[in-house]
């Protein structure tokens, strides 16, 4: 594991990094998370040939608080620091793997970079115009709009987006985000910012792998099956039994079986290319 940082124009973003591979896996993590997350895919055979990079998004983990918080702390500007950590990396066609806000932020890039090698989701309903048909009434998720937490907000938070993986250093990253990313985010999505994700997903061809837990309280998986997707990995939407809304660290063994299975029919599609 190498830790470093890189300075964009939203702020200084801390960065986590594993394997030697030729392409890179790119993960984004949710609402007042942090890279820390994706641990059970770090600690996976997933960096076999393969670049591993998590991101601290601005205003969380590691990384700085944003510079311009309007600008920033945004779906389209989380996806404009995400493109920029691109290019400083020079990460050519990485494969994003995003979780609730980080798969939000994921399918912004994908319509900015439809050259992508791929795109994998989780926990992450892609709305059009109607944000409310993408999600299940949650009370407990009126944390993740409020700028100001308790320490019991944030533990009920927590439990309600992690289950039974909440642990300490999760609850560490839940206490550290700036909540004025989560006010800001909300209240810009309901003034309408970002792309109609349902149109990215059904018109742009870019490999999409969606995978979620079948238990997830907070998402309407019925809605995310029903999308027409352009080029839907497999051909279906994958539930993993006994997971909720962050089934890659509930149930990270069914879960990186998948995300290595679509990681090598990309490379397979690769090789095809390159001989053609």
């Amino acid at each position: 594991m190498q830790s470093y940082s890189i300075q964009t124009s939203h702020g200084r973003i801390a960065v986590e990094e594993s394997g030697q591979g030729a392409v890179a896996l790119l993960m984004i993590h949710g609402n007042s998370s942090s890279s820390e997350v994706f641990r059970p895919q770090f600690q996976s055979p997933l960096p076999d040939g393969w670049r591993l990079i998590a991101i601290d998004l601005p205003g969380h983990g590691k990384s700085d608080n944003a510079l311009d918080p309007a600008r920033t702390y945004t779906r389209p500007g989380f996806g404009d620091a995400v493109v920029e950590v691109i290019h400083k990396l020079a990460l050519e066609r990485p494969v994003i793997f995003g979780w609730s806000l980080g798969g939000h932020i994921a399918l912004e890039v994908m319509a900015r970079l439809p050259e992508l090698r791929g795109v994998a989701i989780c926990g992450t309903p892609p709305v059009g115009t109607v944000m409310s048909e993408g999600f299940r009434p949650s009370p407990g998720m009126k944390y993740g709009s409020q700028q100001h937490l308790s320490a019991d907000d944030v533990n009920a938070f927590g439990e309600k987006i992690f289950g039974a993986s909440f642990n300490p250093q999760l609850r560490v990253a839940l206490a550290r985000a700036d909540g004025l990313a989560r006010k800001t985010m909300f209240e810009a999505a309901r003034a309408g910012a970002g792309v109609d994700q349902r149109w990215v997903v059904e018109h742009i061809d870019t490999p999409l792998a969606v995978i979620n837990g079948a238990d997830d309280s907070i998402v309407n998986l019925d809605y995310i099956d029903c999308l027409q997707y352009a080029n839907l990995w497999s051909g279906e939407c994958h539930r993993i039994p006994g997971a909720g809304h962050a089934a890659f660290r509930e149930r990270p063994g069914a879960f990186n079986a998948l995300l290595a299975q679509f990681l090598a029919d990309l490379r397979g599609r690769q090789e095809i290319d390159r001989v053609r």
